[in-house]
């Protein structure tokens, strides 16, 4: 066992290839894979590049998810909330047993079964959303005509929200998410909409029915006497923002991966059986949301063979984690039948993604009926002058010009 005090450069994030990590996280996966870094928001941490080491972190009681601690690790300058805005905790900044309550209340809104019921209005959604980029002129935006607004208009439709209002919520999404904004300016995007999930909770808690997610809450809510008005704006937080970003980003780089992988998109298109084994693989090449896994000890812990302090940060850096060879052969190569459902790009342990089952719903019927209603889409400029994310917390496109 080590115990490392020294701290190397500023954790890179930026890919310098769109479709492959910083091509740092590879030397320090081989020369000091539990390695001491600093992070863009000045604090110092531990970062993991093995996934081995970062689904035992994942997995350790020892590790918390607290996001108003001064410990936990962060990726911009921390937040100032004002004294009378009480900070409001969402499931990703629980620890259990509180985490384990509020999950499993939720739950049961996201089993399969209860996806596969949402089927025929996704598929009605994303047709639709065709059409009228099929009637449409040439090239268009395929993140404004399609990648967007089929994730937002489910989430909303599922949550209650009302989709009349997504500029809004879109808007402030990604002020949050971006890396360039002041810290000032990201709270303002912060507040407003969570004053606006605030109100929209009041106007439901005063005529909840069981006709939406929120609604079913309240009821339950009442039925166990645990009502928490606080609990369920966090709730609504989450997932309206976490329910259309990562899925229209995933979107929109899975189509320009296929379409620049032929062989591998004819193998879907052939068989779409194998739509499901193709998400898979693009969530684990991409895995946009890399320092989701981010903790802090709570206790003195070793972790590959390293002593991590309680009190210290952890980043671990799941993009590097599903591209270490020990857990992926041949890791940089894109392969649809790789058959690896051990990535990291949901998380692990009790923090993995809750909405996992609607998100690989939803990509199924959008690359399958995407690529079977338009069998000559073609990305409309060369890939190397798409306007790639690396401003932003979670990787994706701003733009996607397409023709067919």
């Amino acid at each position: 066992m080590t115990d490392v005090e020294e701290t190397t450069a500023t954790l890179p994030l930026a890919r310098k290839c769109p479709f492959s990590p910083p091509p740092e996280y590879e030397r320090l996966r081989r020369e000091s894979p539990v390695s001491r870094v600093g992070l863009p928001s000045g604090q110092t941490a531990w970062a993991l590049t093995r996934l081995e080491d970062i689904r035992e972190m994942l997995s350790s009681p020892h590790f918390s998810s607290d996001r108003q601690s001064p410990s936990f690790p962060l990726m911009v300058a921390r937040q100032i909330r004002r004294e009378d805005k009480p900070f409001r905790p969402s499931l990703i900044a629980m620890d259990p047993p509180e985490h384990s309550r509020a999950r499993r209340d939720v739950v049961g809104e996201f089993t399969v079964k209860r996806m596969k019921a949402l089927q025929p209005r996704i598929q009605q959604i994303v047709d639709e959303h065709l059409d009228a980029l099929l009637a449409g002129p040439k090239p268009a935006d395929l993140v404004q005509a399609l990648s967007l607004p089929v994730p937002s208009l489910v989430i909303c439709e599922l949550l209650g929200v009302p989709y009349s209002d997504h500029e809004f919520f879109q808007s402030c999404s990604s002020r949050m998410l971006s890396r360039e904004v002041t810290a000032e300016e990201r709270m303002t995007a912060f507040e407003q909409l969570e004053n606006y999930l605030d109100e929209l909770v009041t106007k439901k808690e005063a005529n909840a029915t069981e006709d939406d997610l929120l609604g079913r809450q309240i009821l339950k809510q009442r039925e166990t006497g645990e009502a928490d008005h606080g609990e369920l704006v966090g709730l609504a937080f989450l997932l309206l923002i976490a329910g259309h970003e990562t899925t229209a980003n995933m979107i929109s780089l899975g189509t320009v991966t296929l379409l620049e992988n032929p062989d591998q998109l004819a193998k879907i298109k052939a068989d779409p059986g194998k739509t499901l084994a193709a998400i898979e693989e693009l969530l684990r090449v991409f895995t946009i949301a890399e320092t989701a896994t981010s903790r802090f000890a709570t206790a003195d812990v070793e972790i590959g063979g390293t002593l991590i302090r309680a009190g210290e940060g952890v980043v671990g850096l799941s993009n590097a984690g599903n591209h270490d060879p020990d857990g992926f052969e041949n890791p940089d190569t894109f392969d649809i039948e790789r058959g690896a459902r051990h990535h990291v790009a949901f998380g692990f342990g009790v923090h993995q993604c809750l909405g996992q089952n609607l998100a690989r719903l939803e990509l199924q019927i959008v690359f399958d009926t995407l690529f079977r209603r338009v069998p000559g889409l073609r990305i409309a400029v060369p890939v190397d002058e798409l306007p790639f994310k690396h401003d932003s917390t979670i990787y994706g496109l701003h733009a996607l010009p397409v023709t067919w």
